[in-house]
């Protein structure tokens, strides 16, 4: 009787550190996920200005606005344009409008001035393609829910580039990114990998 007893015992001992064995193994999985999730946002964005000197004569059609897992994305569009835009992207301390020097109050702890070398208006009949009106915010684009995007004022369109106001949280990393007939900004919700 103290055989069977002394041998459910060394089960019992065995099971329970076998179980506790398994919990760390188990556990490993989620914290592999953890951390691939939070090495899955870039970094090493930075936040100096960004440029391109290529120009175009495509003009601005449109400007849209999305929310992603590790960013916030302005999309600026120019069908016709191809990949090859160019563009100024820079923190500034005020956002002046070009030619009039005009300075427009944008909201945020700071503000990305986005300049695009294409104009919003129709080259040959001065006609607008885009529907900004300066000083005022972009239309269409709501910021509810954005974790970076605080605000968006167009500045207008002046010899041949449109520039705009993105008011942000902070001042954080960004890219630019230039593909056919679009560039996009991408502002990082914070300057480390997590989410």
């Amino acid at each position: 009787m103290v055989r069977i007893r002394t041998a459910c015992a060394t089960l019992a001992l065995v099971g329970a550190t076998v179980g506790a064995a398994a919990v760390p193994a188990g556990a490993a999985p989620v914290a592999t996920r953890q951390a691939t999730q939070a090495a899955a946002c870039p970094t090493g964005w930075g936040s100096l200005a960004k440029t391109d000197t290529s120009a175009t004569i495509a003009p601005v059609r449109d400007i849209r606005t999305g929310r992603h897992s590790c960013f916030d994305r302005m999309v600026i569009d120019l069908p016709g344009a191809g990949g090859d835009v160019g563009y100024s992207v820079r923190y500034v301390d005020r956002l002046h409008q070009d030619g009039s020097g005009r300075h427009i109050p944008v909201a945020g702890g700071a503000v990305l001035e986005v300049r695009v070398a294409a104009p919003a208006y129709d080259p040959e009949t001065g006609a607008a393609t885009y529907p900004g009106r300066v000083a005022r915010p972009l239309p269409g684009v709501d910021l509810t829910g954005y974790r970076t995007f605080r605000d968006t004022r167009f500045a207008g369109s002046f010899e041949g580039e449109t520039q705009i106001g993105l008011g942000l949280r902070a001042r954080l990393p960004f890219r630019v990114l230039q593909l056919d007939d679009r560039i996009i900004v991408d502002v990082a919700h914070s300057w480390t990998a997590t989410r």
